[in-house]
């Protein structure tokens, strides 16, 4: 059973990122009819909140991009800064969504930002905890390196909401502004939607990993 449950969750990994990859690819050869760069609709995005201090930079790799909201600056990648695809405009789109987030307040990523380096060192610790809690066959151990991946869970949980509004509020400001065609904006919904599919994907490998864990404990007692 354990066995198993280590396959499905490396299934189900494995799925959403082919699926969000082979969506980006997609609608990344589909230009948008007003050759409206992704660099261009995320600023685009931003005035029409009256929202002017938030910095736009390009960055190496491939789907690296997101908003920093230390710098408040969005970063895009080389896929999506000057490419004028559909893909491209809905990712930065997506991004500036999160910057608009964070200029109003939005409850679940203030939550998220303020349990942000607290779940980093819980992800690290839970893995320790857990195997020393293994290696030496003591319970408190194990238990505590559960609770701690309990509060890695609880952050990808909070993740899902803030994932959701951003692709959102890009999806309306698209609706309501006319930027992309009614095809272009069917397009931009299967890209965020499945980019928003391996959130969902990693909640669900870690509640296996959980019910992985809580098999181990209630084996070992």
């Amino acid at each position: 059973m354990l066995y198993g449950l280590v396959i499905l969750s490396l299934l189900i990994s494995l799925a959403a990122q082919i699926h969000v990859k082979s969506s980006f690819r997609k609608y990344s050869q589909v230009r948008n009819e007003r050759g409206m760069t992704g660099a261009e609709a995320a600023r685009q995005l931003l005035l029409d909140h009256g929202i002017t201090d938030v910095g736009i930079q390009q960055i190496a790799g491939s789907l690296t991009d997101h908003y920093d909201p230390r710098t408040n600056i969005i970063r895009l990648s080389e896929d999506v800064y000057n490419s004028d695809s559909v893909a491209a405009v809905g990712v930065a789109m997506h991004e500036a969504g999160h910057a608009l987030q964070y200029a109003e307040g939005y409850f679940p990523i203030r939550v998220r930002n303020a349990i942000v380096k607290s779940t980093n060192i819980c992800s690290t610790g839970s893995y320790i905890l857990v195997l020393l809690g293994m290696l030496f066959a003591f319970q408190p151990l194990l238990d505590i390196g559960i609770a701690l991946f309990c509060v890695v869970l609880f952050f990808q949980l909070v993740t899902l909401p803030v994932e959701f509004n951003a692709s959102g509020r890009a999806v309306r400001s698209l609706r309501e502004t006319g930027i992309l065609n009614a095809e272009e904006q069917a397009g931009v919904r299967k890209v965020l939607t499945a980019a928003a599919l391996t959130y969902v994907a990693a909640v669900a490998v870690s509640l296996i990993h959980l019910l992985r864990l809580l098999a181990i404990r209630g084996r070992r007692r």
